[in-house]
C-alpha cells in the first residue's frame, strides 16, 4: 500500500510555518522522535512549548510497552517537559484496555499472564486485574518443568488470556510458561502489544517486540491481537477520548510501518516522518507497496523549531 502525496521536505521557514498551521493535534511517537534512549534529541522540549504557545494539542502513543504511562511522566519529567498521564497511549495501556473492552475479562476473576516487562502489569493492575509472570524474579531461574512454580501444581485456571510485549530480561522460563497457557486455545485469548521487529537507541538498532511476540506464536501455531500501531483499536480509543477531528490531527514517527500507516490508515489529517530513528530519505520517497509514504518530512523534530525562528 503507498500513500497518496509526493512527501515534502521540511527544509524552509514557510514550509514549517505551514506544516503546524494545518493541524490542531499532534501525536507523537516517542523512541527515535523525542529521545533515543536516555537522550533527549535537539530541541524537542523547545518544539513542544512551540506546540503549546500556539494552543496546540499533544498526545504520545508509544510502542513501548516496558513503562507504564505514569513512568512516561516521570521520563519527560526529566527533560523537563511536563506531560500528564492521561497524554499518553502506550501499547501495554491499549493491550489492557483490549483485554477490558474487547475481550470482556471481569477484573477481580479472570486474570491475565503477562510475558513482558513491569509497564503491562502496571496497566492491568491499575485496571483491577491480577497479572501474573512479567517480571516475577522466580522467571529468571533455571528452566525445570519438574520444579518450576508456575508448573508443579498446574497453570492457574483463572488466566483468560496472555499479553505478550517486549522483555529485555527474555529467558527459557517465561517463554516455557507463556506456551503452556496458549495452548490452551479454547479458553486463553492471545494479545500482542506490538508488531515492531527493532527498536532504535542512539548508535544502535536492537530486536523489538514483535520479533519476540512472533517467536512465542510460532512455538504456540497461533497468531495473537496486535494492539499497538498500526492498529486502529488504538487510534479509535485515542479519538475517542480526546473527542479529536481525525482531519485536524497529525501523526508524527519514526517508522514507515506502524507510525506512517498508523496515520494513513486511521485517515488523519497528515502524516510527519523524522529521520532521527529508524528511516532513510529515500525510504520516505520510495513508491513501495511494501509502506506508506508520509505526507511531510524532516531530518528532526527540532529542525522544525529552527526553521520557525529564522
Amino acid at each position: 500500500m503507498t500513500g497518496t502525496v509526493t512527501p515534502i521536505k521540511i527544509t524552509t521557514k514557510e514550509v514549517a510555518n505551514d506544516f503546524l498551521n494545518r493541524y490542531d493535534t499532534f501525536l507523537f511517537d516517542c523512541d527515535g522522535v523525542l529521545w533515543l534512549g536516555n537522550i533527549l534529541l535537539p530541541h524537542t522540549k523547545e518544539f513542544l512549548d512551540t506546540l503549546t504557545s500556539l494552543g496546540k494539542k499533544a498526545i504520545f502513543v508509544t510502542n513501548n510497552s516496558t513503562k507504564s504511562r505514569l513512568s512516561y511522566t516521570k521520563k519527560f519529567a526529566s527533560f523537563g517537559i511536563t506531560v500528564k498521564e492521561e497524554q499518553i497511549f502506550t501499547s501495554g495501556y491499549a493491550s489492557a484496555i483490549y483485554v477490558r473492552d474487547f475481550l470482556k475479562l471481569q477484573p477481580g476473576k479472570d486474570k491475565v499472564w503477562v510475558f513482558g516487562e513491569s509497564g503491562i502489569s502496571e496497566e492491568l493492575n491499575k485496571m483491577g486485574y491480577e497479572a501474573l509472570g512479567g517480571d516475577d524474579p522466580r522467571l529468571q531461574t533455571p528452566f525445570d518443568a519438574s520444579t518450576s512454580p508456575f508448573l508443579v501444581n498446574g497453570l492457574d485456571e483463572d488466566v483468560r488470556a496472555v499479553i505478550a510485549g517486549l522483555d529485555h530480561d527474555i529467558t527459557y522460563h517465561k517463554l516455557a510458561v507463556t506456551l503452556q497457557y496458549l495452548q490452551q486455545e479454547d479458553k486463553v485469548h492471545f494479545v500482542g502489544t506490538n508488531v515492531d521487529s527493532t527498536f532504535p537507541q542512539k548508535g544502535h538498532t536492537f530486536p523489538g517486540a514483535g520479533s519476540m511476540v512472533e517467536s512465542i506464536a510460532f512455538s504456540a501455531g497461533r497468531r495473537p491481537a496486535y494492539c499497538g500501531k498500526p492498529n486502529m483499536n488504538m487510534l479509535n480509543t485515542i479519538v475517542s477520548a480526546f473527542n479529536l477531528d481525525k482531519s485536524k490531527c497529525c501523526m508524527v514517527g519514526d517508522r514507515l510501518n506502524t507510525d506512517m500507516k498508523f496515520g494513513v490508515e486511521g485517515k488523519l489529517g497528515g502524516t510527519l516522518l523524522v529521520l532521527s530513528g529508524i528511516e532513510t530519505e529515500e525510504r520516505a520517497l520510495e513508491v513501495s507497496e511494501e509502506h506508506v509514504n508520509p505526507k511531510f518530512f524532516a531530518e528532526k523534530l527540532g529542525d522544525i523549531y529552527e526553521l520557525t525562528q529564522q
